[in-house]
């Protein structure tokens, strides 16, 4: 009688065990178990988004354009006023950043060969040392000029945050449009900006 009482005692102490795991289990599931985010909830996460976007943007269509100096990758420099007379497509970018390697990677194309010598295209490398950007350039094979922001000096003359982002700047040097991202619909918003900064000039 004895051996089967402790037996039992030995059952109920591993049941009592595997109840506590089970618990315990169930109260962390719902702790970290992620929730959906409601249709409202994800309304306001994008509003947010857009709101923050907003607020750091610094220049907008109708603003002129900042003037600045950028040394680019091959040696030279170029003067943004000194390219007066033609529209021209400013692109700020890093190597790290996933939609600006796409962007980049549909800029020869969607942009340089569909438009050639009627626009200037800038693509300008925010905040990395020279060295990485020409790494990056050489390996993916690109052939158009790059430009180099490494302090930032030029990028914070339009925005405080986020990349990649996209000026299109008339003719005259006023900016016709600006955005943040890449995808199909920002390159159609970039083709339309360019047609119209193209149109105003005849």
């Amino acid at each position: 009688m004895t051996i089967k009482t402790k037996h039992k005692r030995r059952g109920s102490t591993l049941s009592l065990i595997l109840m506590l795991l089970l618990l315990v289990g169930a109260v962390l599931a719902i702790i970290f178990w992620p929730v959906e985010a409601s249709a409202s909830e994800r309304q306001r996460g994008v509003a947010a988004m857009q709101d923050d976007i907003e607020s750091t943007t610094l220049i907008h269509a109708g603003d002129v354009a900042p003037d600045f100096t950028v040394k680019m990758l091959d040696g030279s420099s170029i003067k943004l006023s000194s390219l007066q007379g033609k529209p021209v497509l400013i692109t700020f970018w890093a190597t790290w950043c996933p939609p600006c390697r796409q962007e980049l990677s549909h800029l020869q194309a969607d942009v340089i060969d569909r438009y050639g010598s009627e626009i200037t295209v800038l693509p300008i490398s925010r905040g990395e040392k020279e060295s990485v950007v020409r790494q990056f350039i050489e390996k993916m094979g690109y052939k158009f000029a790059v430009g180099l922001d490494s302090n930032q000096s030029i990028y914070r003359k339009y925005a405080t945050n986020y990349i990649p982002r996209c000026f299109v700047v008339g003719s005259d040097g006023v900016v016709v449009y600006s955005g943040v991202g890449y995808d199909e619909t920002i390159a159609k918003e970039v083709d339309e900006a360019l047609k119209l900064a193209l149109s105003a000039q005849k």
